[in-house]
């Protein structure tokens, strides 16, 4: 088993900056790839970013490509995400996430809890 737990989210001006964290505990995170989704109430949780086990290969949604950057640290168990240039539009529940690599929910096997991420206008 792993556990998730975000940190970071809040409320932030549009051209803000916000920095997402994910602790992963339990089993071993080296091997797992790392994700992030994003959901809003009444849509489908989207991909948003992904990272493989060591960090070197990243993915990334058109529509936050260029802006997040995703990041993992093994060492400390953690993966980030740096979120600038946010947009209204970004405003969402983020979750992490750790399986395969994928973009689609499927493809993961453990889920944190979310953080609430909003942008104002």
């Amino acid at each position: 088993q792993v556990q998730l737990v975000e940190s970071g989210g809040g409320l932030v001006q549009a051209g803000g900056s916000l920095r997402l964290s994910c602790a992963a505990s339990g089993r071993t995170f080296s091997p797992l790839f790392m994700g992030w989704f994003r959901q809003v109430p009444g849509k489908e949780r989207e991909f948003v970013a992904q990272v493989s086990w060591t960090g070197s290969s990243t993915y990334y949604a058109a529509s936050v490509k260029g802006r997040f950057t995703i990041s993992r640290d093994n060492a400390k168990n953690t993966v980030y995400l740096q979120m600038n240039s946010l947009k209204p539009e970004d405003t969402a529940v983020y979750y992490c996430a750790a399986g395969g690599w994928s973009t689609t929910r499927t493809g993961y096997d453990y889920w944190g809890q979310g953080t609430q991420v909003t942008v104002s206008s």
